[in-house]
């Protein structure tokens, strides 16, 4: 395969080529009027894969007017029917009577329109502003309005839920598309979205579902992948009307490391009181473990040396605190009155170490999980 110079719209991977298709119509909707068909010329499109998260996506730029949404289909019976039966399971799923959700690009509201009769908030949002009108002129909400920027803030957020209908694969930029969405939800919220399926077009050998329009072609893995790495869970998958992938994702929370903060100043007031009863006092283990301890609870100045069994860390120093770093055989000569075993893992070993070959009358203490524990 030849190597593309273009980068992932997904995870900026490199892209190999797949296949070209000369010949190709410029876009599905500047259709020429005859007189027109003069300067009408068909385009050459690339089709290429990224070699990390598989995503398969052109080579060509996206479509003057890829931020528009235009639906010949949304109105139809067979549409209607899978989108309501779509917002059952959805807002029993999610738990959202009574909830605000947004379609982030919406056209002219067909699928915004079909949420009437379900007992939630519907709000709408598209790039193109005589879609706009009619959507209002439906009696809809919906505000002019495309997320260019992570950081962009919807209008009448954070909202509890999103809906995006076929508009992913029109995106060169998707994760900047996400993560705006996932910045304007609240914590938990969550999304239905759905993209044409690529396992279909493979399926089928159907080379005319490739199009300008369609930059991106995801599949169940890669639309995953991009999912995850723009701050979503997958809660369900599937295969809709033949041809279509529908997933209802989660915003993924965020880490909560409140007991960390918390402990850490525990931990290093619970160190530092023990060092400062101790005038000649070590610590055992010149690990990352221990080399943090030493540096961000104040204890430095303190401590006389930090005793390590590796010849190769002896004579140097711990990074940040400067403490000197000895063996044991030289911390033997230095009359300690106490050490701290930080050395997970190794505990028990030094410890025995301590007890047969050190002074008796040494304090042993060690740095268990979230407590300094005297042994």
């Amino acid at each position: 395969m030849e190597k593309c110079m273009k980068k992932c719209i997904s995870c900026n991977g490199s892209l190999h080529e797949l296949m070209k298709i000369e010949n190709m119509p410029a876009s599905a909707q500047d259709i020429p009027h005859k007189g027109e068909l003069y300067k009408d010329v068909g385009i050459e499109v690339v089709l290429c894969v990224c070699e990390d998260c598989n995503l398969v996506q052109l080579k060509n730029d996206a479509v003057h007017y890829y931020r528009d949404v235009i639906r010949a289909g949304g109105y139809s019976t067979t549409m209607e029917e899978l989108r309501k039966s779509e917002y059952g399971h959805f807002i029993e799923l999610a738990s959202l009577k009574g909830k605000k959700i947004i379609e982030v690009g919406c056209g002219r509201g067909e699928f915004l329109g079909m949420l009437k009769g379900f007992p939630v908030e519907g709000y709408g949002t598209e790039h193109k502003k005589e879609l706009v009108e009619l959507a209002k002129s439906a009696g809809l909400r919906v505000d002019e309005d495309f997320p260019e920027s992570e950081d962009h803030i919807f209008k009448d957020g954070p909202f509890d839920a999103f809906m995006s209908f076929n508009f992913l694969e029109h995106q060169p930029h998707p994760r900047t598309y996400l993560k705006a969405i996932y910045n304007n939800l609240v914590e938990g919220g969550y999304g239905l979205i759905t993209v044409p399926s690529f396992e279909y077009i493979l399926k089928q050998n159907s080379f005319y579902e490739i199009i300008p329009d369609h930059i991106a072609y995801y599949s169940f893995d890669s639309l995953t992948h991009l999912l995850n790495i723009s701050g979503f869970e997958v809660i369900e998958s599937k295969t809709v009307n033949r041809d279509t992938i529908e997933m209802i994702v989660k915003k993924r929370k965020l880490p909560d490391v409140g007991g960390i903060i918390l402990r850490k100043t525990d931990i290093a007031n619970e160190v530092l009181d023990t060092v400062k009863s101790y005038s000649k006092i070590a610590v055992w283990g010149a690990s990352h473990q221990g080399f943090t301890l030493c540096s961000t609870t104040g204890i430095a100045k303190y401590v006389d040396c930090i005793i390590d069994s590796a010849p190769f860390k002896q004579g140097k120093f711990a990074p940040a605190s400067h403490i000197g770093i000895i063996s044991p055989d030289e911390a033997r000569k230095r009359k300690l009155e106490a050490i701290i075993i930080v050395a997970p893992g190794y505990t028990n070993e030094i410890a025995n170490i301590i007890k047969t070959t050190f002074d008796s009358d040494i304090d042993i203490y060690t740095l268990m999980t979230d407590k300094l524990k005297r042994l």
